[in-house]
């Protein structure tokens, strides 16, 4: 039996998510790489080739969304974030920054935000596969991060740049609905139900799983357009 965070039920499949539902996935560059920028003492690109020569990860993790739903047993496979940053990000960070959080941003303009110590978790990856696949535009190509012990708004697809931050920045999450109703927790732990800032996780349960219907039927738009 499966033992889900509070507030979550399994659905069959793993659905589509993102900012642009209703719209095909963003076109993988010829040339993919992940800019890293910010708190470094020069901006620079890695190409993702270079990603095959650092250490690899297989991780089997369920993935949760914030408005409720839960898919099980999904089997990613690409590099530990944490073996990332080490190797490559924090010999490039500049003298004396103390980088506190990091921001990820994908090729479909999504952001999200992350503290150093949630991103350098054992279990977060940039992942390149799933289910032993290499990754397809749904569900984040060419690669995207993975953080199982977060809700999936963390997960940022497509990813394409990394920002380090030297102190918790404003203005990451923007959304068309009511701030008061779609405002996401800063660390976003499934485990301690962190779905908001001020709403207490509770009062939200139904109102996000009401938007359960409507994003599966944008997602579904989205998938036929490609």
């Amino acid at each position: 039996m499966v033992t889900l965070p509070p507030g979550q039920h399994v659905v069959n499949g793993f659905p589509r998510f993102g900012t642009h539902l209703q719209e095909p996935a963003p076109p993988v560059p010829d040339e993919p790489a992940i800019e890293i920028c910010g708190a470094v003492s020069e901006p620079f690109s890695l190409p993702l080739d270079a990603l095959a020569v650092l250490p690899r990860r297989e991780l089997t993790a369920d993935f949760h969304c914030v408005a409720g739903w839960s898919t099980t047993g999904l089997r990613w496979e690409g590099v530990a974030f944490a073996t990332f940053y080490r190797d490559v990000i924090e010999p490039a960070i500049r003298p004396g920054a103390t980088v506190t959080h990091l921001v990820f941003r994908g090729l479909d303009g999504y952001r999200s935000l992350a503290s150093i110590e949630d991103a350098l978790a054992y279990d977060v990856l940039i992942a390149e596969h799933l289910g032993g696949l290499p990754l397809d535009g749904d569900h984040g190509a060419p690669v995207r991060l993975v953080a199982p012990g977060h809700y999936g708004f963390v997960s940022c697809k497509h990813l394409c740049r990394i920002e380090l931050h030297t102190a918790e920045p404003s203005g990451v999450y923007t959304t068309p609905a009511p701030r008061f109703l779609l405002r996401p927790h800063m660390r976003a732990r499934v485990w301690k139900e962190e779905r908001h800032r001020e709403v207490p996780a509770w009062a939200l349960r139904l109102p996000y799983r009401l938007l359960i219907p409507p994003i599966a039927f944008l997602s579904r738009r989205g998938s036929r357009s490609r």
